[in-house]
């Protein structure tokens, strides 16, 4: 890990909502909630209040992925998109999955990574010669990181250290760390996909 980079301090940018965005460093918790029917995500904040919830039925057929905000409304919808030539997955707003609520689509540019490494295009990115975000790492250490397009320059952090001291997580659980300015929810967004991917990974490699 690039520790020692400079944390992006740029304008805020509202990629799914400037609502996420802090002048401050934002700490949270992503806690994996594993039941007979789900994989759920609760991300819980400094003061231990769920920020967000991720739902997904492991029974789903279509790959989709609903993240909720607070009070239970829809604000993101991830789609895997099947059929392309790598992992790829697509970030729509609210419930939708029409084309022209597109986000953010993430892709991996390798199919044989010893190194976690993702591509992240904006939606108005349609050319996608140079990324927007790329993340780094190594998921099985839960060490990855969020860089500006191909810049040095960090805009978040996943980690295994305990920074949200009020809340008590689980062994499959994990920290992040969103530098000021940066969207939150689009980073707790990213490392969703990022989980999913490598949970294919998983479940192909004991196939």
């Amino acid at each position: 890990m690039q520790q020692n980079r400079k944390p992006a301090t740029a304008k805020p940018a509202g990629i799914i909502s400037p609502q996420y965005c802090s002048p401050y460093n934002v700490d949270l918790a992503v806690v994996r909630k594993v039941t007979a029917l789900a994989d759920n995500f609760s991300v819980i904040n400094v003061n231990g209040k769920v920020v967000f919830n991720l739902q997904a039925s492991l029974m789903s057929i279509n790959d989709h992925r609903v993240l909720l905000d607070a009070a239970g409304k829809p604000i993101v919808t991830l789609r895997q998109k099947i059929m392309t030539t790598h992992d790829r997955w697509q970030a729509f707003r609210g419930e939708s999955t029409q084309p022209e609520d597109l986000i953010f689509s993430v892709k991996r540019p390798s199919m044989f990574q010893v190194k976690t490494k993702l591509e992240v295009f904006l939606a108005n990115n349609t050319r996608e010669q140079v990324c927007d975000f790329k993340i780094k790492g190594s998921w099985f250490e839960r060490s990855c990181v969020v860089y500006a397009g191909e810049s040095l320059t960090i805009v978040a952090q996943m980690h295994k250290k305990n920074t949200v001291q009020s809340v008590a997580i689980g062994k499959d659980s994990f920290m992040l760390t969103v530098y000021p300015n940066n969207d939150y929810g689009f980073i707790v967004a990213l490392i969703l996909i990022l989980d999913e991917i490598n949970q294919d990974k998983r479940r192909q490699a004991q196939n």
